[in-house]
């Protein structure tokens, strides 16, 4: 019984966005920082716990609004999430290598175990992706 308790329990963590996602830089595909994602209200944000490049700077110095020059970790980079069917939508994510912010839609992929994240101006087309990997 207590195995498919446990069982049960790792099947609801890897169906829902929230928990811990390790991010990798564009560039180098090296691994760049810890973003906890959460739910509150219905909307799923995400704040980065901790820094992983060495080169990355600690402050967002390019940040164009409130956040310009605090501590990237602790910093709400992902905003506004609403699930949609088997995405999240409608949300915003701050690069702060850049100090862009940009459109946001995430799916799971990989049983619930990598994040497919498309950030954009515009329309979806005309932007980036990255796969972010859980955290366990």
């Amino acid at each position: 019984m207590l195995f498919l308790g446990v069982v049960n329990a790792k099947a609801q963590t890897n169906d829902s966005i929230m928990g811990f996602w390790k991010t990798y830089d564009d560039q180098t595909n090296q691994p760049a920082a810890i973003v906890q994602i959460s739910e509150k209200n219905g909307l799923f944000s995400g704040v980065v716990t901790k820094l992983l490049d060495p080169s990355a700077l600690p402050t967002c110095e390019k940040c164009t609004d409130a956040r310009k020059g605090k501590p990237v970790v602790g910093m709400e980079i992902l905003t506004g999430l609403k699930k949609n069917a088997d995405s999240y939508a409608g949300g915003q994510i701050l690069d702060p290598d850049d100090g862009e912010i940009y459109r946001a839609t995430v799916r799971l992929i990989d049983q619930g175990n990598k994040l497919d994240l498309r950030a954009y101006i515009g329309i979806p087309l005309l932007g980036r992706s990255q796969t972010w990997i859980r955290e366990r």
